[in-house]
């Protein structure tokens, strides 16, 4: 592709747009494609083809408005009214009342607006939007002109400086500055260089990165495409669970499209840069989140953790410069090319800049995936986004990070959602789950839940997390039956921090975090399990009374 065909493409469609009258958006990601939104999506094309519409209203297929819990979602243009729980006999009513008669459905309309808000979409901007399956949708909001941009305009050495102007860290979990990152690989010695982008996302409850490929997948290719001319690569792999079929499907379809419109492959844009990106795909292990445990599983090995250094930057795929970051990190990307890295710079809070999406799942009224502003308090997300407890039951903690995540209570729900306030309180921000949990929970038990989830994660190479945290279930599986000591907390946390600093990789690291942070600060369950032999939750000791009652 020219240069200049970009920008006919981008005006030819968004003229297309502008031609219909109304546009209907039917969300048919992983969550409402389950509940039937397929068959809506036929249901509405009847409905507008019946009623004689068909040049007047557009019915389109798109990606995750966020509004997991009241799917199938739908979204219609101009105004955003969003539909919720629509069935195939609604669709005609709708289409009669909204679009032929200008009456919006009022029993069918999604109320909530606080859940929308307190966020701030830009990485996901344009899901619920633009059909991910049509690259036509995205070159008309702009789509690949931050490519062109750099390839035509930036020296590698100006993308890099953008990047680390902007302060974006990565959103895998760790936070490491992306620019720096960047700098490292595009400065180490040795070639070929490789990109690769992980999307493996093993934390159960989490959905996020899925989402961004069903909905917005192209966003993550132009993305990955500017970094790999930064670092100088000229080949890239995006890392996927094969438990996502909808998100290998539309990746598959949107890579063949990005080739055949000259977004991928040879000289693109006629410049000299040559980038190609493959998919491959994961078999599922919680560890392969790790970023050398991906590059074994590439590179056809068992997905298991190597020591570092030396670090990916210097010695990756095949033991060449590699860049790994999250596909939500190359989402970010096109718009700080675009608005510049001292517009990302100004949103969200210093030291941890832009906005993060989250997995917002758990005792709440309102779940689903959202995208809030660095920042943000944890009260913000729970009480305003997601509208509070479910059931009016009552607060009692959020686990923020994910099943190696740290459980906070109500006196921190005032904290501010970033890097190093999660960390400095004993959590991590992790690939971007919150887990609201409510007084009807126990926290032992909840502890031992994660720690049963990582034990059975843990690839076994490295002893601390092997046997480590095989000891510490046997603890908590103790304590749960009324069988602990006080002395077994002591224990407890001992080996809790021993795995913490001796484990080989980011699993057994965090893998203590539940249980550290629920001795730190719901310490009195413990107690009462062990001197009053009493879950305060009564979730505990049910087998036990059980037996007893029976003899």
């Amino acid at each position: 592709m020219k240069p200049d065909e970009l920008s006919v493409i981008a005006e030819r469609e968004s003229e297309l747009r502008k031609s219909f009258t109304n546009r209907i958006n039917i969300c048919c990601s992983s969550g409402c494609a389950n509940l039937g939104a397929l068959k809506v999506l036929k249901a509405f094309e009847d409905a507008v083809k019946d009623l004689g519409f068909e040049k007047k209203c557009k019915v389109a297929r798109t990606g995750c408005l966020g509004t997991c819990y009241v799917g199938p979602a739908v979204l219609i243009e101009p105004g955003d009214y969003i539909y919720m729980g629509v069935t195939p006999e609604a669709a005609r009513q709708i289409v009669n009342e909204h679009i032929v008669n200008g009456r919006p459905v009022k029993n069918f309309l999604y109320a909530s607006e606080e859940y929308f808000h307190k966020q701030n979409r830009l990485v996901m901007k344009k899901a619920g939007n633009i059909d991910p399956l049509r690259i036509e949708d995205y070159i008309a909001f702009g789509g690949y002109s931050a490519l062109l941009k750099v390839l035509t305009s930036m020296t590698p050495t100006e993308v890099i400086a953008n990047v680390a102007t902007s302060g974006l860290r990565g959103r895998g979990g760790a936070g490491f500055p992306t620019g720096l990152k960047w700098s490292l690989v595009a400065n180490a010695i040795g070639t070929p260089k490789y990109v690769v982008a992980n999307l493996d996302e093993g934390d159960p409850g989490v959905f996020a990165n899925r989402t961004l490929a069903e909905a917005d997948p192209n966003t993550i290719i132009e993305g990955i495409t500017i970094g790999a001319y930064a670092v100088g690569a000229e080949l890239g792999y995006i890392y996927i669970r094969g438990e996502y079929p909808l998100g290998v499907q539309t990746l598959r379809k949107t890579l063949d499209n990005a080739r055949s419109m000259g977004f991928l492959g040879k000289n693109i844009f006629g410049t000299p840069f040559n980038f190609d990106l493959e998919l491959r795909l994961g078999a599922g292990a919680f560890v392969a989140g790790e970023e050398t445990a991906i590059l074994a599983s590439i590179e056809g090995h068992r997905a298991t953790p190597h020591p570092r250094p030396p670090y990916p930057a210097n010695a990756g795929l095949w033991g060449k410069p590699t860049l790994i970051n999250n596909v939500e990190t190359f989402g970010n990307i096109p718009m700080i090319i675009l608005n510049g890295g001292s517009w990302f710079s100004k949103i969200g809070k210093e030291g941890c800049t832009g906005t993060k999406c989250f997995s917002l799942t758990g005792k709440v009224k309102n779940p689903g995936l959202i995208e809030v502003p660095m920042g943000i308090t944890l009260r913000e997300v729970v009480f305003n986004i997601g509208n509070g407890m479910l059931e009016d039951g009552k607060f009692k903690a959020v686990l923020a990070g994910g099943p190696s995540g740290g459980c906070l209570p109500e006196s921190l729900l005032d904290l501010s959602v970033d890097y190093d306030s999660l960390t400095k309180a004993g959590a991590i921000m992790g690939s971007g789950g919150i887990v609201v949990i409510d007084d009807k929970s126990c926290m032992v038990d909840t502890a031992k839940f994660f720690i049963t989830f990582c034990m059975e994660e843990s690839c076994g190479k490295c002893t601390p997390c092997r046997i480590g945290l095989v000891k510490v279930h046997g603890i908590l599986e103790k304590i749960t039956r009324g069988e602990g000591t006080l002395e077994d907390l002591v224990l407890l946390e001992d080996m809790s921090n021993f795995i913490r600093e001796g484990s080989l990789c980011g699993l057994g690291q965090t893998a203590p975090n539940p249980v550290l942070t629920t001795l730190r600060y719901f310490r009195d369950e413990y107690i009462s399990h062990i001197v009053s032999k009493k879950c305060p939750a009564e979730k505990c000791f049910r087998e036990q009374e059980k037996e007893a009652t029976e003899t």
